[in-house]
């Protein structure tokens, strides 16, 4: 049976590998976004109080889709709002 001695050395460049490797994955992460979201995120995104939430939905301005009492908001269409808006 071969022993290996790992040095300091070895350790720091695996050490700076698994930094290196889980940056990646946190970017990677982040790049992307959902399709979609919830209200609490839609909320966060629009700077929005719940109430305020409640009445783009019941007047139309904002699409939604409602499952097991959970409703959810399509992602780009709240952009293609946005952008829209900005016109």
């Amino acid at each position: 049976m071969a022993v290996e001695i790992l040095t300091r050395h070895d350790l720091m460049l695996f050490k700076e590998d698994l930094i290196s490797e889980l940056k990646q994955m946190f970017n990677k992460e982040q790049a992307t976004q959902k399709k979609w979201l919830k209200s609490d995120e839609v909320r966060r995104l629009l700077k929005v109080s719940p109430g305020t939430l409640q009445t783009l939905r019941v007047n139309g301005t904002l699409q939604y889709t409602k499952i097991g009492g959970i409703i959810y908001y399509d992602y780009d269409y709240i952009q293609s709002l946005l952008t829209k808006s900005k016109m």
